[in-house]
This record gives C-alpha cells, structure tokens and sequence, in this order.
C-alpha cells in the first residue's frame, strides 16, 4: 500500500498571506509586515473590503507564489518515485474567472505538481482525513491537525513558517509534529515511508500467496510529466 498524504494549500505550499498582505496595502494603503499578527490589526470592515477585492478579481487564486521554488515539483517526483498518493486540500473562497478546483489544479501543475488530486473542503478535515484514509495531513492551522487526530487515525504536521512559540507549545503536547517548511515535512514523509513496511508487513504475506513470492513491480513507464503526452488546451491562461 502507498502512503496516503493530505497537504493543504495555503500557508503550506502557497504564499497566501503575502498574496492578501499586498491587496490590502493597494486597498487600504496598509502597511504590513507580512505575519500573521498584521492581519489582526484589519477591522472586520476592512477585511470584507479586501475580500470583495479578492473576490473580484479574475483568477486570483492564480497570482499566489510558492513558499519554496521547486518544492511542489520536488514532491511530485518523489511520489512518482515512492508511490505515494498524494491529495490537496483547499477551503479557498470562489473568485471570478475559474472554479476554485480548476484554479488550484492549475496552479499546482504550474508549480511542477502534474495532474494534482484537489479536494475542495467544506467541512471537517478530520472528517476528509477518516475518509480517505490518509496517513499523514500537512496543515498550517492547529484546529485542523487537532481535528484530524481526534476524528482518524491520521497523523498531523504543523506548518510553522512564523515563530509562535505557544502554538508549537500546543501542537507538540497534543503530539502533533511541527515542520517550517517543505523540506522538513519531507523528511518526515521519508521517516513515515521507511516505517510503512513493517506495519503492514502480515498483510504483504498474504499478498504473497496471490503472487507466488515476492511481487515485483513493474517498471514506470509513463512519462515524469504526462502533459508531454497529453498537453494542456492551447491557451495562455483560464478565460477571464
């Protein structure tokens, strides 16, 4: 069996903070620091008039920028490799232009990430996570990874990319990891990969049965990025 692993978008892979930061300065000539705490200082009112900017804009979720060139791409290659199976999860509100699924699809595959698997969430992470039996979610929110470890058996990494020191406090005692970034994160999917065998390892037995021995898997024959087989519609960009 694969590892099963569920990242968010935001916060995690896409630089949304500083993408909304930048809206709000052209919105409200607000000047920001690009953490977290600056956006608590935006009024209630304030934040919708960001927002409905946002909202408006064709295909915004399109302008965001990687936390880390390569990373996505670096990933993809690696679950190419490992097999691993690997779901997005996005609560990103709709804009004009594209669905929400088709902008982050587009994006990710952008970034090196072909043929993503998006899944756009309404409700319980936890839920999602029970569901598709993941066994690993990266998130950027502690309620999410609480939510995870509480309703499944999946396990959760924090993504700090700001130091907070209490929130770490409070991932790390409710045994949730903590990672700042992509690389670390990774590592921690090797660790979870090298261990997989062994906890499924009566299962492979019986497998064995059905296969005559040790089942040998075939080589990987389709290209590392299927576009070169089968291209995206000739277009620049979504229509507007």
């Amino acid at each position: 069996m694969s590892l099963r692993i569920g990242f968010d978008i935001d916060g995690v892979v896409a630089d949304f903070l500083t993408a909304f930061s930048e809206v709000a300065s052209q919105v409200l000539s607000w000047k920001h620091r690009g953490t977290i705490a600056d956006l608590k200082e935006l009024s209630e009112g304030d934040t919708r008039k960001v927002w409905k900017v946002i909202t408006g804009t064709p295909n915004w979720w399109l302008t965001l920028k990687p936390y880390e060139a390569n990373a996505l791409a670096q990933l993809y290659r690696l679950s190419r490799e490992l097999k691993w199976e690997v779901v997005f999860m996005t609560t990103r509100v709709p804009t004009a232009g594209e669905t929400v699924l088709f902008q982050s699809q587009w994006w990710l595959e952008s970034q090196g990430f072909y043929l993503p698997s998006v899944v756009t969430v309404p409700g319980s992470r936890g839920d999602l996570a029970n569901s598709l039996r993941l066994d690993l979610l990266v998130d950027d929110q502690l309620m999410n990874c609480a939510d995870v470890i509480g309703a499944s058996q999946t396990k959760a990494l924090l993504m700090l990319r700001h130091p907070r020191p209490s929130i770490r406090e409070q991932a790390v005692n409710a045994g949730i990891g903590v990672v700042e970034n992509i690389q670390e994160a990774v590592e921690i999917l090797h660790r979870l990969h090298a261990l997989a065998p062994d906890r499924r390892r009566s299962l492979t037995r019986l497998t064995d049965w059905f296969f005559g021995g040790t089942r040998q898997e075939p080589e990987l024959t389709l290209p590392e990025n299927p576009r070169q087989a089968r291209p995206l519609p000739d277009t620049e960009r979504p229509r507007e």
